[in-house]
């Protein structure tokens, strides 16, 4: 194996230590009484998430031959899908066996932590650091990442059962800006040209095995929405009975439109005339000019329809999100390479809780003009989720064996760590799902 310079490790440690204390301000509002829910079978209790994370460090641990005994748990509840590792929890029983208690996982994750650090200074010590070590624990803290947005829609979900707005998750860092009517900003859509492009990651830093290997595809030429659709683009469809008419709809989608009675986003609830939403900021009407949150990729197909457009590939998204024409190079944001900040996108670590109005982030478009693709809310594709041509696992069982029945997201939402996002990042959900921050944009063809 390469060695690489054991400077390195100190940004690993950095990194260990930054992701654990995000998920320490995530996780320490919630009771213990909530800590230990699970409000449906898509998600996991709060302690589950900050108890399986800490597992995947002890897995990473252990297969540098790191001996655990003297950190010994009954970790039988914390493997998510992993058969390799046997004993697995189903995910629709987390809530049904709160385990470890909540003061053992906190515990559990301060001995876990100690020994991680204790690790890292013994391989700055041997000059032992290697590119798969490198991998290994850049995969554990971004898996970490990943569990923190989770941990948000989890938090999400169950807290807008209650229909006490007071009653609520109050989050440690709120920095949300007060709503202000937006009018002046152009809903257009901007031309993309056609041709060869060169689809995936092409960077050197890190990246999840199902971004690579870059490959050639052929896009025609096409004009895409400058934003992600908006409420009130939303609220037209539904005025306009597309939640009633079957033409709009994939049949699988309008099977679960007449089964689950879907008649608006997931958490909309119309009193008095007027649809509402309860979030993170309490009980309040929806923003008309914010991305549409929570739907599923039936719902943004059938509105494309009802549009005259179609959602686009992920291909086609990339493209319009990463090709600078001037430079003839991709890049690794719409803004260019450098570092996702407040001022160009609404990620977690802006702490707004909730999806920004369009227009916000004028320095966050991208060569093409195309404004916030990255964060406020994930963009659904029509593309199914697949592994690249040349693909190779670098992490079994992470990003393979869930290439089956999922479409593909792109952009991040506002619970996105900004550490994790980038124009190559390829999320997946299955259509249906609607509790994760998704939204989209549609596209047209110029035939």
């Amino acid at each position: 194996m390469t060695q690489v310079t054991t400077s390195d490790v100190n940004r690993l440690r950095l990194d260990f230590l930054n992701v654990r204390n995000t998920t320490s301000i995530i996780f320490e509002p919630i009771s213990i009484e909530d800590a230990v829910m699970q409000s449906d079978p898509f998600g996991s209790t709060p302690n589950w998430h900050i108890a399986h994370v800490t597992w995947f460090f002890q897995k990473i641990l252990e297969k540098y031959k790191q001996n655990m005994d003297a950190y010994s748990i009954n970790t039988d509840y914390l493997n998510s899908y992993y058969q390799r590792y046997r004993k697995i929890l189903p995910k629709s029983d987390r809530g049904k066996f709160p385990r470890p208690k909540v003061s053992e996982t906190l515990k559990y994750r301060s001995l876990i932590e100690e020994m991680f650090l204790k690790f890292l200074d013994n391989t700055e010590r041997n000059n032992s650091l290697t590119r798969n070590l490198v991998y290994d624990i850049e995969l554990a803290n971004q898996h970490e990442m990943q569990h923190q947005e989770l941990l948000i829609y989890d938090l999400q979900h169950y807290f807008q059962r209650f229909y006490d707005a007071e009653d609520n998750y109050q989050p440690k860092i709120n920095k949300r800006p007060n709503s202000i009517d937006n009018p002046d900003v152009e809903q257009g859509m901007v031309k993309i040209p056609g041709g060869l492009y060169e689809l995936g990651f092409s960077g050197s830093d890190f990246c999840y095995d199902n971004e690579v290997p870059e490959h050639k595809t052929y896009l025609n030429a096409y004009e895409i929405d400058t934003y992600p659709v908006t409420n009130k683009q939303f609220m037209a469809f539904i005025d306009a009975g597309g939640y009633e008419d079957y033409k709009f709809w994939l049949s699988d989608g309008w099977d679960i439109v007449n089964e689950k009675k879907w008649d608006a986003p997931l958490y909309w609830q119309k009193m008095e005339g007027y649809w509402y939403k309860k979030d993170f900021a309490g009980l309040n009407k929806i923003s008309p000019d914010e991305p549409v949150t929570n739907v599923s990729y039936y719902e943004a197909d059938a509105y494309s329809k009802w549009a005259g457009k179609r959602l686009l590939t992920e291909a086609e998204w990339e493209k319009a999100a990463s090709w600078n024409e001037d430079l003839k190079k991709k890049t690794i944001y719409p803004w260019g390479d450098k570092l996702p900040s407040d001022h160009n996108a609404n990620l977690l670590e802006s702490w707004n809780w909730a999806p920004s109005q369009i227009g916000s982030y004028p320095q966050g478009k991208s060569y093409y003009g195309c404004q916030q693709m990255l964060g406020d809310v994930w963009e659904w594709t029509s593309s199914e989720y697949v592994l690249y041509p040349g693909f190779r696992s670098k992490f079994s069982e992470y990003t393979d064996k869930w290439a089956i029945n999922q479409k593909v997201l792109r952009g991040g939402s506002f619970a996105t760590p900004r550490s994790q996002i980038r124009n190559s990042y390829r999320n997946y959900f299955k259509p249906n799902e609607r509790i994760p921050f998704s939204g989209f944009r549609c596209i047209r063809d110029l035939l």
